[in-house]
């Protein structure tokens, strides 16, 4: 597996959870936080590749990156 991760992320600051949410939208379930916006990606890149071993792990598939995704 390539270590570079393309996948979108989208990260909000979240008042409840006092912390940086990262959410990885064409990963169903992928999200990470942290204390700062630093610590939230680090931990999202970790999460991500996590999840990639893990669907390779179970022979799911893994989507491809597709870039920038466009929401309404």
């Amino acid at each position: 597996m390539k270590d570079e991760i393309k996948y979108e992320m989208v990260i909000y600051w979240s008042e409840e959870d006092d912390a940086y949410i990262v959410e990885v939208p064409e990963l169903p379930g992928c999200m990470a936080d942290g204390k700062t916006y630093e610590e939230a990606i680090k931990n999202t890149l970790t999460v991500v590749r996590e999840w990639i071993e893990t669907a390779n792990e179970l022979d799911r598939e893994v989507p491809i990156p597709k870039g920038r995704l466009i929401y309404a």
